[in-house]
């Protein structure tokens, strides 16, 4: 893994009055400049170590390094945190409250006391790199789902964040608009060098976009690797409720059931095309 730009040691949380663990001894690194799935049944944990990564939430023990230096919860060293640590709630709506996309997009940007001119500019920016710049006097009630979430996501990428968390990025989406979120995510990675963290139900989407895996349950990590090592381990997935992409099941039946010695790695339709094209080619 390369140079982490957001980590945690041993972090533990607690919510008042709970007898049990939300999170328990998480050691979790997002690598910089890359996109970090987080996948996990329901109840895992996924919304509470992001509401850590962000500062919402204050860990009860452990800690949250930002580029190599532990945060500060100060209400200055907070304040940076955020700024540089954005989330993406998985509803808009939760995000959205401005009267139009404008002067939403604008709000952190201005609490950040910067100059109209610099603000416009930000904006603008956002805007454009997210598609909705057509829609910037529309008011907010009136967008679609994925239009929201679109603002949402620029109302985030104004205040120039290294790290951008979501949750559910996709949730709710029609394939298209799947489709359109993950390139706008990748685009923000390799265009503007910000590193994604996003938490997903959508395993089809884990080994097309992410470069790097967790496992959560319960509030602990229970693997990590690139998708082709997390995918490798289809009984660890469907042990906590979850399932191999639907290529990758494609390779594993063929290989189980039908004796074929593909590689059941490939979990993407490239992949298994070429790994289809070289069987042919050797017989």
């Amino acid at each position: 893994m390369t140079q982490p730009i957001l980590e945690t040691r041993h972090l533990r949380y607690r919510y008042e009055h709970s007898e049990s663990w939300a999170l328990d001894d998480v050691c979790f690194r997002a690598p910089k400049g890359k996109i970090t799935g987080l996948i996990g049944p329901n109840g895992a944990g996924k919304s509470t170590l992001f509401l850590n990564l962000n500062g919402v939430l204050t860990p009860t023990e452990g800690e949250v390094l930002l580029d190599g230096e532990k945060v500060s919860y100060t209400r200055a060293g907070l304040r940076e945190m955020r700024r540089r640590v954005g989330i993406v709630f998985q509803d808009p709506d939760d995000q959205l409250f401005s009267a139009d996309v404008y002067r939403d997009i604008s709000f952190g940007a201005v609490n950040l006391g910067l100059p109209q001119d610099e603000v416009r500019r930000r904006v603008e920016d956002a805007m454009q790199r997210t598609g909705v710049y057509e829609l910037r006097q529309r008011p907010t009630h009136a967008l679609s789902y994925g239009q929201k979430k679109r603002v949402a996501i620029a109302g985030v990428l104004v205040m120039q964040p290294d790290v951008i968390v979501l949750d559910e990025p996709t949730a709710g989406l029609d394939p298209k608009g799947v489709s359109d979120i993950m390139k706008l995510l990748c685009d923000m990675r390799d265009q503007m060098g910000i590193t994604i963290i996003a938490a997903t139900h959508d395993i089809d989407i884990v080994p097309l976009y992410c470069d790097y895996a967790y496992l959560l349950k319960e509030g602990r990590l229970l693997m990590d690797g690139t998708p082709d090592e997390i995918f490798a381990r289809p009984d660890i997935l469907r042990e906590n409720n979850l399932r191999l992409p639907r290529i990758a099941h494609l390779m594993e039946i063929l290989s189980d059931r039908d004796g074929i010695p593909v590689d059941r790695s490939a979990a993407t339709i490239g992949r298994a095309r070429r790994e289809l094209l070289r069987l042919l080619e050797e017989k």
